[in-house]
């Protein structure tokens, strides 16, 4: 009995031991995990602040200046609304500055008109400045205007109501404190501090383009480990994407604004097309990425055939993003990109050519859309696009079946249920 018990009592410390193990292992998966999330999202954050230095700096100039001009050259000796009005035209509306201040003065002249009007039918107090804050969003909506005019119209219809028993002859300084800011804003930006165009594009593309990359690579590394679970992560995380686009296309806008206002930036006017030309295929080949991912986890789920070349032709793609990148920063004609791109439509035949499931059918296609777009995005015509993929894909020598641009291949498997 006594070895019995000694027996029961070393085969339960050896599974405590074996599960402290698997808990020390998963501990420190998680604990390195958090690590890198940490890691990632303090870098996230240091590029932002580098994506707004340049912000930062023409917003704080056009303050000054504007209350220097609105204070010294005009006279007002309150001239708060003049740097209110050039940091919010910079700040709120970066590649639409001309339509922010537009809409600036446009608000404040609504606000000004219906603060006025009823103040003087109605006199001033809380009821009165709730009846003339609706009454200027209510006019402003009806007149067709943007969020913006709406914004400005009501904000300026309280400070009349608000500031006018204390402060005389309020309303004029008001109005011209609007066009000196938003002017102010505008001639910073053209003249004064201009932004380098092409350098906040590169910024702004890299966090899109390193996404999409990397979620290519993990598909890829997924698929040759058969890891549905990984697969699914890329999935997830590339359909994350809207920051990631709405900051590169805000950048193309504030940078074709720069180089059409400042005329230190005009020499940047043809690099700035190709990069405003490649936002479009861009976006259409993050949206075919996801669903190339997508199927690749159908894929798995179904146990389908995953030829040795169709991870490879995943990894050339991600490859063919980064190139893209490098040669867009560098300034060069991005050849490398375009042979990657090429050259994972030709593993993608050759996976097809190997033998796929239905799923397989739809990454190998879903590969040649994704090279297709990433080509029209390095400045290749749609049509000439999709001739080099046809021809990349269909020109191949593989074991067992005849050379020519129609080869022998073996059909995909009728779909599975589900």
């Amino acid at each position: 009995m006594a070895r019995s018990g000694l027996s029961r009592l070393l085969r339960r410390d050896r599974a405590n031991d074996g599960r402290s193990d698997v808990d020390t292992a998963r501990i420190a998966g998680t604990m390195a995990q958090l690590h890198h999330r940490g890691k990632a999202t303090l870098r996230d954050r240091l590029h932002r602040v580098r994506l707004s230095l340049g912000l930062a700096a023409q917003a704080g100039l056009a303050a000054g200046l504007s209350w220097v001009a609105a204070h010294e050259l005009l006279g007002n000796p309150q001239p708060v609304f003049a740097p209110i009005s050039a940091v919010g035209t910079l700040a709120v509306s970066v590649g639409q500055r001309f339509r922010r201040t537009v809409e600036l003065i446009l608000g404040v002249g609504v606000g000004v008109f219906v603060g006025d009007l009823l103040i003087y039918f109605l006199g001033t107090g809380p009821w009165q400045l709730g009846l003339v804050v609706t009454s200027a969003i209510v006019l402003t909506v009806f007149a067709g205007g943007s969020v913006a005019i709406v914004i400005q119209a009501a904000a300026t219809a309280v400070l009349i109501v608000t500031l006018s028993p204390s402060v005389e002859d309020l309303e004029l300084p008001r109005f011209i404190d609007a066009i000196v800011g938003g002017s102010i804003a505008l001639l910073v930006t053209a003249i004064l501090l201009p932004l380098n165009p092409l350098r906040v594009l590169n910024r702004a593309a890299r966090p899109a383009l390193d996404l999409l990359a990397e979620q290519l690579d993990v598909a890829a590394e997924g698929l040759r480990e058969r890891d549905r679970e990984k697969i699914q992560n890329a999935l997830d995380r590339l359909r994350d994407n809207k920051e990631e686009l709405a900051t590169f296309t805000e950048a193309i806008e504030g940078a074709k604004e720069t180089a059409l206002l400042s005329p230190a930036r005009w020499h940047r006017r043809s690099e700035l097309t190709h990069y405003a030309e490649a936002a479009d295929p861009i976006d259409r080949a993050m949206r075919n990425s996801g669903t190339l991912i997508r199927r690749a986890v159908t894929l798995v789920e179904d146990d389908e055939p995953v030829p040795e070349p169709m991870p490879d032709a995943l990894r050339h793609l991600a490859e063919s993003v980064r190139l893209l990148q490098k040669e867009f920063a560098q300034g060069e004609e991005p050849e490398q990109a375009r042979e990657r791109s090429l050259r994972a439509v030709s593993e993608a035949g050759r996976a097809y050519g190997d033998g796929v499931g239905f799923s397989g059918s739809v990454v190998v296609a879903q590969v040649r859309t994704t090279a297709s777009d990433l080509l029209v995005a390095s400045g290749i015509s749609q049509e000439e696009a999709n001739r080099l993929v046809r021809r990349s894909f269909g020109e191949l020598d593989r074991p067992g079946a005849p050379a020519g641009p129609e080869p022998a291949v073996r059909r995909p498997t009728a779909p599975p249920v589900g």
